[in-house]
This record gives C-alpha cells, structure tokens and sequence, in this order.
C-alpha cells in the first residue's frame, strides 16, 4: 500500500512526495512507514523494484516474429504503453538518484532491458549491420523512444497518443536497414 500510495503520488504531481503525504494516501502513519522502510530512499528504491517487475509484466513481447511493420506497430505500442504508465517514477528516479549506486544500478538494468527489447524487435534489420552500425542504430532507436522523448510528444508538442506512435513507427522505420527479403513486407506508410 505504501509503495502504491507512492506511485500514484508521483502520477498525480511532480513533486517528491513527502513520508507524511505518502501516509495519509497510504492510510497508515508516517511511523508506520518508517517501521517499514528505514528512509524515502530505501521507498524509492523498492518502487523502483515494484515497478521494474510490473513494466516487465505489462511489456510481454509481441509480434517479434512478424513482418517489418507488425513489429514496429508492436513495439511502439508497448512502449508507449510503458512511457505513459511509468514517466512520473522514470523522472523521480533519475532526478533522485544521486550518489544511490542502487538507483543508478535499476536506471542501468532498465535501460539495458529496452535496448534488448530493441534488438528482440528488430533482429533481421539489425543482423544486417556491421558492429558499429548495430551500436549507433540501437543507441538511435533507444535514444528516440525515451521516457523524455514521449514526454515531449505528448506534453509539448501536444500529439495524442495515436500521433505520438506514428511518429515513432516512422522514425524507427527510417532508422532501421532494409529488412532481408525473406522477411519483407509492405514499407510503413
């Protein structure tokens, strides 16, 4: 219940909840947190935790074996999903981390998550590419579909989620080699 109270706290305001916030929302006193949890660090860290394991649930891979633009609907799809789910955590997480070797490690296994997500994906394109290429195409692709980079879309430039995903299918499309031929199909339009 904490760590729920936590995560919505985020998903309503920007601001750091406080122990006393995250209590009341909770139901619970702020001692009762603290006899839970030594500090809001040690908070953070298990919704992080919490939240690693159910983005991981929610972004079941699909379509990995279909033609070009299933998968590129697909992926974009779920990682949209994930970007609208969990952006307030990403950017508590990251505005927070600080010295914490354990946030900095959950950013690390996070982002190395997405970039397997991406070569899962788009394997035939990728396995065209020379080492360098696959590296600067995956940081690329990964650099594109960031927490931030939905952000931007959604809140800045105002694009609704259907618009914020076609964009991504069509920049992933022209970033990504030509497809082999044995795995072709139309090109996204």
């Amino acid at each position: 219940m904490i760590i729920e109270a936590y995560l919505t706290l985020l998903r309503e305001s920007p601001q750091i909840p406080t122990a006393a916030t995250i209590a009341e929302r909770a139901g619970y006193s702020v001692r009762s947190v603290f006899e839970r949890f030594p500090d809001l660090h040690a908070l953070r860290v298990a919704a992080t935790d919490y939240a690693f394991t159910q983005g991981t649930a929610q972004a079941v891979a699909r379509d990995f074996s279909g033609d070009r633009l299933t998968r590129l609907k697909s992926h974009v799809e779920t990682r949209s999903w994930i970007c609208e789910q969990w952006l307030p955590l990403w950017r508590a997480l990251n505005a927070n981390q600080g010295d914490s070797s354990e946030l900095k490690s959950r950013i690390l296994l996070i982002r190395q998550a997405i970039l397997k997500r991406i070569e899962l994906m788009y394997e035939p394109e990728l396995s065209t590419l020379d080492e360098t290429e696959h590296r600067q195409t995956l940081i690329a692709i990964e650099s594109l579909i960031d927490f931030e980079s939905w952000a931007r879309m959604r809140d800045f430039s105002g694009l609704s989620v259907e618009e914020a995903r076609e964009v991504w299918v069509k920049s992933i499309d022209l970033l990504l080699p030509p497809t082999p031929a044995a795995r072709q199909a139309p090109p996204v339009s």
